[in-house]
């Protein structure tokens, strides 16, 4: 087992869903609409030539990107490789909050209840900054004043050019060949084909609406402490001690340091999803009769 896992090109592999996401988010590009989000993403998914198969192809090889890039990087500490220069380390260990930002403004781009959630949470968190707050969220999302368009351009532009200068330097020394990855490729396409990339509208009698998956830790954490704290300095002990990562034994304290925390905000974000699931369990909205309305059972414990 753990020969394999030295063996895989992991890089390559992260290469090869980045170029799967980019190419089919172009093409999804030139459909969508950022004034009428969840209109222009549920006109794609139903109305457009294959639109349902780009939409899922987009969504599931950036699924992919950022897994196999955070396994990618998890492998380069377990291998304690120190010949990267601080300089290309800072540079190349930013690109994983950059992706992150990437999959998180694509959630926001759907314009559907996880995306509206995601993007009304983000927009607080950043305001919460002290000094910085109101430029970092005029920067980023400003999505109460201009919707989604700041957004939509971060995602489509801003975040790819930053994100390609952190590893520009890393992609002109490793390349990566479809016909090298065929594995890859033919599993996001059979995903793809597979299952259709989720969106969901505003359900009546929800009481809570999850974020995306990496969100959800977070989105607990929002219950018990203020956006700053919760959004900003709990987030920033994992990543400053990455960015920053030292030589030596105090390497091996900051790696396990940072696998306790990936614990932690995994237990938490077990908890919030099983506190939304179970909240909205018992909302069932029952079809009309010629004899009754509209029927909304609601939780015992809240009768």
């Amino acid at each position: 087992m753990l020969k394999w896992l030295w063996e895989v090109k992991w890089g390559g592999s992260t290469l090869i869903s980045l170029y799967i996401s980019v190419l089919s988010g172009l093409i999804l590009a030139l459909q969508y609409n950022g004034q009428e989000a969840f209109y222009s993403t549920a006109t794609i998914e139903l109305i457009v030539p294959f639109g349902w198969f780009w939409r899922a192809l987009h969504y599931y090889s950036s699924q992919a990107f950022f897994f196999l890039l955070v396994i990618h990087l998890a492998m380069i500490l377990w291998q304690n490789d120190s010949t990267f220069t601080r300089s290309a380390w800072l540079r190349l260990t930013a690109s994983v909050p950059v992706a992150l930002l990437l999959l998180f403004t694509g959630y926001v781009l759907r314009g559907d209840a996880t995306g509206e959630a995601a993007g009304t949470i983000a927009e607080h968190i950043s305001l919460s900054i002290p000094v910085l707050g109101k430029p970092l969220n005029h920067l980023l999302f400003d999505i109460s004043r201009s919707g989604l368009t700041r957004v939509y351009a971060n995602h489509l532009i801003g975040l790819m050019v930053l994100g390609g200068i952190c590893v520009w330097p890393h992609l002109r020394r490793y390349t990566a060949r479809f016909r090298n990855h065929l594995i890859v490729t033919l599993l996001i396409i059979t995903i793809a084909v597979a299952l259709h990339a989720p969106m969901e509208p505003e359900r009546f009698g929800l009481l809570h609406i999850a974020g995306p998956w990496f969100f959800l830790g977070l989105q607990e954490l929002l219950r018990y402490i203020p956006p700053f704290w919760a959004g900003v300095a709990i987030p920033m002990t994992l990543l400053l001690p990455l960015l920053f990562l030292p030589k030596g034994k105090k390497r091996r304290i900051c790696v396990w340091g940072m696998l306790l925390w990936l614990l932690v905000y995994g237990c938490i974000s077990i908890l919030s999803y099983q506190r939304v699931h179970s909240d909205n369990r018992g909302f069932t909205i029952q079809k009309p009769t010629e004899t009754s309305a509209e029927q909304v059972t609601i939780p015992e414990t809240m009768k």
